[in-house]
């Protein structure tokens, strides 16, 4: 097989063709692959049919599979390899319930895991199953985002870190009011460094960003949406149109992503997983 890389006209992404990852990869292949997911911080690597093991196979040559945050009583999977397997699907089984997670409708801009000490650095999402149209995933380039929070807020903000804490909701903030013992949270810098590339990123996001430290509430709302605003900005976005067999890796260092409705009377299913990563490392404005 021949493997191409080709960037999008997009603030962020490539797409990669010729390759089947159900075959070995050598060593100099993988490093293509993933060289290409650091310097675009999405990757599309197209035309894959990949069961459960064979997309797990191939997320550990990035670092060891990481299990989903929700907890295992609250999962509707009935087979999730421990929690590193998540249907994100609206099919339902005979009993009428969904037999996967986040089924249905529009949820916000996040980064996966950002409310745990080690957030996972990688997501991987494998389309099974399209609707005729909507579900598009869009995907903001967070160091962008980074260049473009103004200089005196980026002073402002040097050193400060980020409360983001998360109960599995999809179009609303979290409710940390009554207090965090039965939410998973963890402050995190607002601004890190990429462990890889060197980079500054912009590290919010609307759906689990919820308090910014050092600061009274009415002011750090303020900023946070200011924050949000730049975050979403069409400019730095690359909105996603799945195609049957995608496999989608996001960078979750420098990259947040969301997602589109669709017909509820449409099955769409994407085969997730995740890989581990560090704590986040705080970097200067």
């Amino acid at each position: 097989m021949s493997l191409k890389v080709t960037p999008f006209a997009a603030p962020l992404g490539a797409e990669i063709t010729g390759i089947d990852l159900r075959h070995d990869l050598n060593d100099e292949t993988f490093a293509l692959i993933e060289a290409a997911w650091h310097d675009h911080g999405v990757i599309i690597i197209r035309d894959q049919k990949l069961a459960k093991e064979d997309q797990l196979t191939f997320a550990n040559r990035l670092g060891p599979v990481g299990a989903r945050g929700l907890p295992a009583e609250k999962r509707n999977e009935i087979d999730d390899y421990n929690g590193a397997i998540m249907l994100i699907t609206n099919k339902r089984g005979p009993d009428g319930e969904f037999i996967g997670s986040v089924p249905e409708g529009e949820l916000w801009f996040h980064s996966d895991l950002s409310y745990q000490p080690q957030p996972h650095k990688a997501t991987l999402l494998h389309a099974i199953a399209l609707p005729d149209r909507g579900g598009n995933t869009m995907f903001a380039n967070m160091y962008k985002a980074f260049q473009n929070v103004p200089e005196a807020l980026k002073q402002k903000l040097a050193g400060r870190k980020v409360l983001h804490a998360y109960d599995f909701a999809t179009t609303e903030e979290v409710n940390i009011d009554d207090g965090l013992d039965k939410i998973q949270h963890c402050w995190q810098p607002i601004f890190i460094r990429h462990p890889v590339t060197g980079r500054t990123a912009l590290y919010v996001n609307r759906l689990m960003s919820a308090r910014i430290e050092g600061l009274d509430r009415s002011e750090s709302d303020a900023i946070l949406q200011e924050l949000f605003t730049i975050a979403e900005d069409p400019g730095i976005i690359y909105e996603h149109v799945w195609s049957m067999g995608d496999l989608v890796i996001c960078d979750n260092r420098c990259c947040i992503h969301a997602r589109h409705e669709f017909p509820h009377d449409q099955l769409r299913m994407l085969q997730r997983c995740t890989v581990r990563g560090e704590s986040m490392i705080a970097s200067a404005a």
